[in-house]
């Protein structure tokens, strides 16, 4: 490694933990109402909003009909991009005169959007409008982004309040979250990518004549306005069908480093929310530094195993698949961030990775999307980890298990059961499907391990509402599309709706005082207990899947044998 690239992984690490209180400082203003420099700007929108749509903001619900309010907010989404791409050539800022999507790849993309994964069988500049890009795909970057963050306040307020069904409004949770969080921070982003060079206009391709002689067709178009809520909103999707490895969606290694710190920037900054709405800032720091502890671990693997040497290619870094504008580090720290977070935004191809560093990248995924993780959906995800941690921690020493005063009963310990086994269930039974089925196999670009590994990773990370994919496998078959977006919506929707059922359930519960004999949900010890659960129960249960794919390769790699 070279000493940019250290410095560079430093700053990183640096303004993460420097921006977190003050992001989540912010964000705790206005999930709880009080006064915060936005209001001035964009409360009229607010009040606007409810006025438009008839709701009534200090109106509370429980969890059921908050779970209904999401659950339908997102189909009328799934329903309207899906009619939006089948009838895209009837629609405006369409220069290129593309076609209609073909009805799979348009129910895949419509779940893929709504449901924060931002999958995409599809090459971008060649398949979708301006219309599609902005009014579709965007719109729902942002309300897909909001909804985990509205969940992860639903459950807030569930582990705070005491004797109530109350945990909120799903339509002002919605509200405030789009105009005062991720609508502010994504212009100002915008405007700097737009700085360093990124697209934004609405000009018909060009086509100019390079040094050789020959013509080349310059895709244009309002890029940059999707890719700073891509980034900030842990969405993924590309503008381009290279995502940020092309040099319009990503021109500048400045620009490189900017996209790859605001994919952390919001779920880092919510854990401090988290402990401040709690009121406990010591619990936020907890989990931050978990989630933490598991980045730098990741990371490590990942830079070790792309910088050591190979026994076929010999003792140089392999830049095959990689980014070189940005180097191996570049690319690395770029596929372990956006993997960690849920987020499906890629500088360089993981299909070419080395089976370690592919792997690393399957398991950030594979453990729930819990390693700071999507905005709101990482979150939550550790909170299902943290309740079995305490559950686990109190069939130890013999006593009711408790976490932040609220008492942990068989009904939260189901919930938080059923939603890690629905992922799992989702990724292990359709990869297996798909490696023996030939509509599976014929979309294949690879044979051995490294091929079954293209299918793990295609469904782990529909599950995981990553979005991010192993270069080799084509899925825009209607094979693809379907299972795909089936897993999509079992991943997003299948750990939401026991989330929100713990929310409300542990909302109806008194809080305990603590005592001496409270075990403590914020040191040392319970940092350490609380990886080991993640990594067991989030690990072993797809060890016998990874061994048939990187584990494997990685040991035919070593003995000079290659597919």
């Amino acid at each position: 490694m070279k000493t940019i690239d250290i410095f560079q992984i430093i700053l990183f690490i640096i303004l993460l933990i420097g921006l977190t209180p003050l992001l989540g400082s912010y964000m705790n203003k206005v999930f709880t109402g009080n006064k915060h420099f936005m209001l001035k700007i964009f409360g009229w929108l607010e009040r606007l909003t409810y006025k438009f749509i008839k709701v009534n903001p200090d109106e509370e619900t429980n969890w059921k009909k908050y779970a209904v309010n999401l659950l339908i907010f997102n189909l009328i989404g799934i329903v309207f991009l899906f009619l939006l791409q089948t009838f895209q050539s009837y629609l405006p800022l369409n220069p290129q005169h593309l076609a209609d999507i073909t009805w799979h790849s348009a129910f895949n993309t419509a779940v893929s959007f709504v449901t924060n994964t931002n999958w995409q069988g599809y090459a971008g500049e060649t398949t979708m409008s301006y219309f599609i890009q902005l009014i579709g795909l965007t719109v729902q970057n942002f309300v897909s982004a909001v909804t985990g963050i509205a969940v992860i306040l639903a459950v807030i307020r569930g582990i705070s309040r005491k004797t109530t069904d109350k945990i909120g409004n799903f339509w002002t949770d919605l509200t405030r979250s789009t105009l005062y969080v991720l609508l502010p921070l994504s212009i100002l982003f915008s405007v700097v990518l737009v700085g360093q060079g990124v697209v934004q206009n609405f000009k018909s391709y060009e086509t100019v004549q390079t040094l050789q002689g020959t013509q080349q067709v310059l895709p244009m178009g309002p890029a940059a306005s999707q890719i700073a809520i891509k980034q900030i909103g842990t969405n993924g999707g590309g503008f381009f069908n290279a995502n940020s490895a092309h040099p319009y969606e990503n021109p500048t290694p400045f620009s490189n480093f900017l996209q790859i710190f605001a994919i952390f920037l919001i779920p880092s900054a919510l854990t401090y929310t988290y402990g401040k709405m709690l009121g406990s800032v010591r619990q936020g720091w907890t989990i931050f530094t978990v989630m933490f502890i598991l980045f730098i671990t990741g990371l490590g693997i990942s830079l070790y195993a792309e910088y050591s040497a190979n026994p076929v290619f010999g003792h140089i870094p392999m830049m095959e698949g990689k980014e070189a504008r940005f180097g191996v580090s570049g690319s690395v720290l770029f596929s372990v961030v956006t993997t960690d977070a849920s987020c499906g935004a890629v500088n360089a191809m993981h299909d070419s990775f080395t089976p370690l560093a592919g792997m690393v990248c399957m398991i950030n995924m594979m453990l729930g999307e819990i390693i700071f993780g999507g905005v709101g959906a990482g979150l939550y995800g550790m909170v299902i980890f943290i309740i079995l941690t305490v559950f686990i921690a109190g069939l130890m020493v013999g006593r009711t298990p408790e976490y932040m005063g609220k008492k942990i009963g068989a009904f939260e310990v189901q919930m938080a059961i059923l939603a890690n086994l629905v992922t799992s269930f989702a990724i292990l039974i359709f990869t297996a499907w798909a490696a023996v089925s030939s509509y599976g196999l014929s979309s294949l670009n690879n044979a051995g391990p490294h091929g079954f590994s293209e299918i793990l990773y295609a469904f782990t990370s529909a599950a995981g509402n990553n979005g991010s994919a192993f270069a080799g496998l084509n899925a825009n078959t209607l094979f693809y599309n379907l299972s795909l977006g089936f897993v999509m919506l079992i991943g997003r929707f299948g750990v939401i709706i026991p989330v929100l059922a713990i929310a409300g359930s542990l909302a109806k519960k008194n809080i305990t005082p603590l005592s001496s004999g409270t075990f403590r949900t914020d040191n040392w010890l319970f940092i350490c207990l609380l990886i080991g659960v993640i990594l067991i129960v989030g690990g072993l249960t797809y060890f016998p899947a990874l061994s048939f794919g990187p584990v494997i390769e990685h040991l035919l790699m070593n003995s000079g044998i290659i597919f």
